[in-house]
């Protein structure tokens, strides 16, 4: 008697990974889809949708969702030459769009690396994925990663809740984390965009930018930031500073006056957010008279592409 297979109970929480994003309108997309995807898999019988293929890494473009914008080129040098000596292990993973067309899902640092260390294939999981669930699926995985900086993933969340228009608490769910903590992160946000720079750039920690961001004033909260970079302040030692300035003159400003050549506070503002935007460190220099310049490093062909897609998008 042939013995029935039994059905596995359905898992919940973090156990279920990337599948616990797949919605039932996903699901119902992805049966609509079977005809489109079986045809072009038979036109690139190759690459099947839910397999493992090796791509010719021309075929891959970005992800447009990719909530990372900062790749660490010595990071990216250090992962290519482990790929050199023991190839990519972990595939990246791909939607197919057309034929030998294919769309990053996650993975994106990998194909970077991989190109830099020569690789002329790569090999990814294909997927099918609309792209409000390819958004949702970049998102949860890129915040699942042991190397974002706090910005990163405060961006990421922050992301979550505009574009997929979920709440805080079901970001906390998708990501296994609490309320409060996800709060936290979203609170960085509201710092200026100068000590986001420093918290990405590991200058302070996230302690560090806690203790800042109870500061009410802008102009207070960058003073004591750059107390702490100068003078190399513990976590301890800021949280003490913040509750000094607090106690002392009800959170106002010392007035400073701007050495020569330095950026106002506006203009630093400003080449701040330009660097976030850029994802590297932009130089500005600004004449009494209004005029200036703007200087934007790069540090390879892939990385001047980069600043290109983001002027030209």
């Amino acid at each position: 008697m042939e013995k029935k297979e039994e059905k596995k109970p359905k898992r919940t929480g973090l156990g279920r990974g990337l599948s616990a994003l797949l919605s039932d309108n996903m699901e119902n997309s992805l049966s609509q889809t079977t005809v489109s995807t079986d045809f072009m898999a038979r036109q690139d019988p190759s690459a099947t949708i839910g397999s493992t293929s090796s791509l010719p890494v021309e075929q891959v473009e970005v992800n447009p969702f990719q909530p990372r914008t900062y790749f660490n080129e010595e990071s990216l040098k250090g992962l290519s030459e482990s790929i050199k000596t023991h190839g990519l292990i972990q595939p990246i993973t791909v939607r197919k769009l057309g034929y030998e067309k294919y769309q990053i899902i996650s993975g994106e640092r990998r194909l970077r690396a991989s190109k830099i260390a020569g690789l002329t294939h790569i090999p990814a999981y294909i997927r099918v994925a609309n792209d409000q669930g390819m958004l949702e699926l970049a998102l949860v995985e890129n915040l699942h990663r042991d190397d974002l900086n706090p910005i990163e993933t405060s961006l990421g969340y922050k992301r979550l809740l505009d574009e997929c228009k979920i709440t805080i608490e079901e970001v906390g769910n998708r990501v296994g984390l609490e309320r409060s903590t996800v709060n936290n992160y979203l609170r960085l946000l509201k710092l200026p965009p100068e000590i986001q720079i420093g918290l990405r750039d590991n200058q302070i920690q996230m302690g560090h930018a806690r203790a800042l961001i109870t500061l009410e004033n802008i102009d207070t909260q960058l003073w004591a930031y750059n107390e702490c970079i100068k003078k190399d302040l513990s976590v301890r030692k800021v949280e003490k500073l913040v509750q000094e300035i607090q106690n002392a003159n009800g959170d106002k400003p010392k007035k400073t006056k701007l050495p020569d050549g330095a950026l106002s506070f506006e203009m630093r503002r400003i080449q701040s957010q330009l660097s976030s935007h850029f994802g590297t460190k932009v130089e500005m220099q600004v004449e009494p008279n209004g005029k200036g310049n703007i200087s934007i490093p790069f540090y390879s062909e892939d990385d001047l592409n980069r600043l290109m897609e983001l002027i030209n998008p």
